[in-house]
């Protein structure tokens, strides 16, 4: 199964002009490898423009937002809809990102509201799920329940076919060590791997979801992916602050 590349521009680049630039630079790079799936997250801004970026030509890019709103429409000043995204052309969504929960003040609540209407939706979701740091350094039985919790509260109320979610690719976990998060500082790739294993476990065995893609994200760049690389277990990264960087994207899409 080819690798996942997701890169999360955030709140980048300021212009559209230098987002073609960025976004075309990507697509070059990423026809150049049939094993990687690249998805472009930009900000919403340059949603319309990047869209036609994915064409049989470029058949391993794809496009995704940054986040969604729980309703279709409605009253609420300043949201995205599910439906607006599909029928945008949009076909991933971050949802539950680490800086949206801190900054945001996103709760479990309204991310599993979102999870659901967008897979209602007919988008696929790209899921965050991490430890802050105090949590870590209580050891890995407690990291191991606090993601347990973060699941079982972002998943509630699944569509009893949520089998075919997977079955379809419309699900993927993003493990985001919350402390490792823009700080430069990534997890190891031995003790990411583990988590990593116990959220396979868990969405094997309380939401039957059969062959989970579990995505790696905090401080990927490329220097150190190589050495995440080396354990099958991780199905691809959310990659930030690289993703911005002409030089690192190229390097990390042909490796």
């Amino acid at each position: 199964m080819k690798k996942i590349f997701a890169f999360n521009w955030k709140m980048n680049p300021q212009s559209l002009s230098q987002a073609r630039i960025l976004a075309d630079l990507t697509r070059n790079y990423a026809n150049k490898n049939n094993n990687a799936e690249i998805i472009i997250c930009p900000p919403f801004a340059y949603l319309n423009e990047l869209k036609n970026l994915k064409t049989k030509k470029f058949k391993n890019l794809k496009i995704g937002a940054q986040d969604v709103f729980w309703e279709n429409s409605g009253h609420y000043t300043g949201e995205i809809s599910p439906k607006m995204l599909k029928n945008l052309g949009v076909e991933y969504v971050i949802i539950g990102h680490s800086e949206r929960r801190q900054h945001l003040n996103e709760t479990d609540e309204m991310i599993n509201k979102k999870v659901l209407a967008a897979l209602k939706a007919g988008l696929k979701v790209i899921l965050c799920v991490g430890e802050p740091l105090a949590i870590r350094k209580k050891g890995k039985k407690i990291v191991e329940n606090f993601i347990g919790n973060q699941l079982k509260k972002d998943l509630k109320n699944l569509p009893l076919n949520s089998k075919s979610y997977i079955l379809n690719s419309r699900f993927i976990i993003a493990y985001e060590p919350i402390w490792a998060i823009g700080t430069g500082d990534s997890d190891s790739p031995k003790d990411a791997v583990e988590i990593i294993k116990l959220i396979k476990k868990a969405l094997n065995s309380k939401f039957y979801i059969l062959n989970p893609r579990v995505l790696y994200g905090g401080s990927v760049d490329d220097k150190n992916i190589k050495n995440f690389l080396q354990y099958d277990k991780i199905d691809g990264f959310l990659i930030g602050g690289a993703s911005l960087k002409i030089k690192e994207i190229k390097n990390i899409i042909k490796i």
